[in-house]
C-alpha cells in the first residue's frame, strides 16, 4: 500500500479530540492549511461525521480513529495513517501509547491526552495538537499547525477562546 505523499507551500493543519464539536474558530485557523489531519475522537454520535466532512471542504483531509469513535461512519477510519509531506514523513495515531517505537518516521502526531505538545524526543517530533472540542478540566482549547519543508519541521499550538 503507498503512502499518501504530498508537496505543499502552506501548513498542514492539526485537530484532535473534537469530541462532537467543531468551532467556527477552530474552521477559521486551519483555512489556510494545504491538508488537514484529525487524530481521532471526532464524535460519539451518527451526526458527528458532519465534522469530518466540514474539514474535507477545507482541504485534503486525513484521520485516524479515537477511542470514542464508535459509530458505523468511523469503521472506515484506520486506527493509524502514515503522510509523506515534503519529504517527511508523519506518522498518525490517537493515543501515543499505541505507537511502535520502530515506525519509521520524523514525527508523531497524537491525541487523546488533551493535553498539547510540541517536542522534539530521540530525533522525532512529537505533536499533539491538545483538544480543539469541549473543554475538559482546566485545559486549554488548542489546535495545531505544522510547517513542513527546507527550512524543517516546526509545530505551533494555536489557542482559541474558550
Amino acid at each position: 500500500m503507498s503512502v499518501p505523499t504530498f508537496d505543499i507551500d502552506t501548513p498542514v493543519g492539526v485537530i484532535s479530540d473534537t469530541h462532537g464539536k467543531l468551532r467556527d474558530e477552530a474552521q477559521a485557523m486551519l483555512g489556510d492549511c494545504a491538508l488537514i489531519v484529525h487524530l481521532g475522537d471526532v464524535g460519539g454520535k451518527v451526526e458527528d461525521e458532519a465534522i469530518l466532512e466540514r474539514l474535507a471542504e477545507l482541504a485534503p483531509l486525513y484521520s485516524v480513529r479515537g477511542n470514542i469513535d464508535t459509530q458505523e461512519w468511523a469503521e472506515r477510519l484506520p486506527m493509524t495513517q502514515d503522510l509523506i509531506v515534503n519529504g517527511w514523513r508523519l506518522h498518525l495515531v490517537h493515543n501515543i501509547a499505541d505507537f511502535a517505537p520502530e515506525t519509521p518516521c520524523d514525527a508523531v502526531l497524537h491525541g487523546h491526552s488533551h493535553k498539547p505538545r510540541n517536542e522534539w524526543c530521540d530525533g522525532r517530533l512529537l505533536f499533539n495538537p491538545g483538544s480543539a472540542g469541549k473543554r475538559r478540566f482546566k485545559l486549554p482549547i488548542t489546535l495545531g499547525k505544522l510547517w513542513v519543508g527546507e527550512r524543517g519541521l516546526r509545530g505551533a499550538i494555536v489557542h482559541l477562546p474558550l
